[in-house]
């Protein structure tokens, strides 16, 4: 593994979590205040434990990045309410999808809506990430997903890759991207160390209609992670190494979503740290 590149990105790490009640004291007691922690929503419940536990990890030092999907923002008055509670934690950095509340709570059913009434807003957050599909999304075109972010580019300032397993795909689609002209910085969104079991009791905790969406649009993970000892990054990142730390690839870091296992996620972080330092 190339020792620099990699730990650069190890460095530029976030930690995806969900908004459970167990979720606070696992970031408290684990998470290194320099470390980026992102907060999911949940079109079941809502954006309300997403805000709460933002304001909470922010009071506590953490920088944090809410997300905050169009589809749960009811209109333009709810929305506004949500930049000034997170503006009045100190949130300068959102993450905003589309979201897969179905129907949507209100009038927006895509994420470059809001992006540009925040930016008739007067643009409240210094960065503002958008979503990139390395793997097809199972409902809309690779072309469109493209294009999509060349419409929102301009009113983001960072993407963060969907979930991707195949180093080829991942680094073909970089590439693509950056052929396209898209240029803004990329957070490569990777599963953290994962052991199936777990993850099954935590996608039962989210909901039982979310879980069931969660299961059947994931239902690959699961062979994954089944496989002895579950599952880990390494491979991946080994084998995308030259793909991710290329100059051109714009690479500002990892997203890893951690499925609240915050614990193993950063003694993973630290262990790979310390063998790549050695």
């Amino acid at each position: 593994m190339d020792a620099t590149g990699l730990r650069a990105l190890l460095d530029g790490v976030r930690y995806e979590v969900l908004p459970a009640k167990a979720t606070e004291d696992k970031v408290l007691a684990h998470v290194p205040r320099d470390v980026v922690v992102t907060v999911t929503a949940s079109p079941v419940k809502g954006l309300e434990p997403t805000l709460e536990l933002t304001g909470r990890l922010a009071a506590h030092g953490y920088r944090v990045v809410p997300h905050v999907p169009a589809r749960l923002l009811r209109d333009e008055v709810h929305l506004k309410e949500v930049v000034d509670r997170l503006r009045e934690a100190g949130v300068d950095d959102v993450f905003v999808p589309a979201g897969d509340a179905d129907p949507p709570a209100g009038a927006y059913d895509g994420a470059l809506p809001v992006l540009r009434r925040l930016t008739e807003l007067g643009e409240p957050f210094a960065q503002v990430g958008i979503t990139g599909y390395p793997e097809s999304h199972p409902l809309i075109h690779d072309d469109l997903t493209i294009q999509a972010m060349w419409d929102k580019r301009a009113h983001a300032t960072y993407i963060v890759s969907n979930l991707c397993f195949d180093p080829r795909v991942l680094g073909e689609w970089i590439a693509r991207i950056r052929r396209r002209d898209v240029t803004l910085p990329v957070y490569v969104g990777v599963a953290g160390p994962v052991q199936r079991t777990k993850l099954l009791a935590m996608a039962t905790k989210i909901g039982v209609g979310e879980s069931t969406r969660f299961l059947t649009k994931h239902a690959s993970w699961f062979l994954r992670f089944a496989a002895p000892g579950g599952y880990s990054p390494d491979r991946l990142l080994q084998r995308s190494e030259a793909a991710l730390t290329a100059p051109s690839a714009g690479v500002a870091g990892l997203h890893v979503f951690t499925f609240n296992q915050i614990a193993e996620t950063e003694a993973w972080r630290r262990a790979l740290l310390d063998r790549l330092v050695g």
